[in-house]
């Protein structure tokens, strides 16, 4: 019987690799499940492309605005039992967009897709607090159109990120899956980075597909976390 608690008590480095499912329980909607905040949708990858904020820039914010920010969630048991690990002995590579692990007070985050409250305008690159973008997505000075500094569909990822996340996977010797499909790619790809020998382990309400030899804890994250 696997037990993670004790892996991560030996474990030299702790790598985090976390996706929606950690932030339910803050109030934060799945992206993918049922009644998550693509149900309504007949394609989520075209609500938030890169095409979609090109053409139709007051459709894109008015669906992100409405369906997105959650300034009041709070960082629950997850962001910061990680939190704790990650600052002594770790890092953690997020799909996340919500900053909740910062916000749990975890040092060591690496936000794969980016963070919904860094707001910038595509003209001129000048930063603005999400409550401007709340209201607006137009720059008034000169024009531009206003976004979050989240990867959408048909976006690249930030090498620099990537090379980030890749150093933080390889470094580690107890890798962990958290609250994810792990179906999203690249992300989902990183986990080939792993070093020989690291331990693998995941944790969700439902099995994933993972390497062979790794450790599938299923069940609530919550739960899980809360007897680490």
């Amino acid at each position: 019987m696997f037990d993670l608690k004790q892996a991560i008590d030996d474990a030299q480095f702790v790598t985090f690799m976390t996706g929606a499912g950690v932030s339910t329980a803050s109030g934060i909607p799945d992206y993918r499940s049922k009644g998550g905040l693509y149900s309504d949708l007949a394609s989520p990858e075209e609500a938030l492309s890169d095409e979609n904020l090109r053409d139709h820039h007051e459709a894109f914010h008015d669906w992100v605005v409405k369906k997105m920010y959650y300034p009041d969630a709070k960082p629950n048991v997850i962001h910061e039992k990680m939190a704790a690990i990650t600052n002594r002995k770790g890092a953690i590579v997020t799909q996340n967009v919500d900053g909740l692990h910062q916000k749990g007070g975890a040092k060591h985050v690496i936000e794969f897709h980016g963070n919904l409250y860094n707001i910038f305008c595509q003209k001129c690159g000048q930063h603005f607090d999400y409550q401007t973008y709340l209201k607006a997505d137009v720059h008034a000075q000169d024009g531009g159109i206003l976004r979050p500094g989240i990867v959408l569909y048909g976006e690249p990822i930030n090498p620099d990120v990537v090379e980030r996340a890749i150093a933080a996977i390889s470094r580690a010797d107890l890798l962990v899956v958290v609250g994810t499909s792990f179906q999203v790619y690249p992300f989902a790809g990183l986990i080939g980075y792993a070093k020989p020998g690291a331990v693998l382990a995941a944790v969700n309400r439902e099995p994933i597909a993972l390497p062979a030899g790794a450790h599938m804890v299923v069940g609530d994250a919550v739960a899980v976390f809360s007897k680490l």
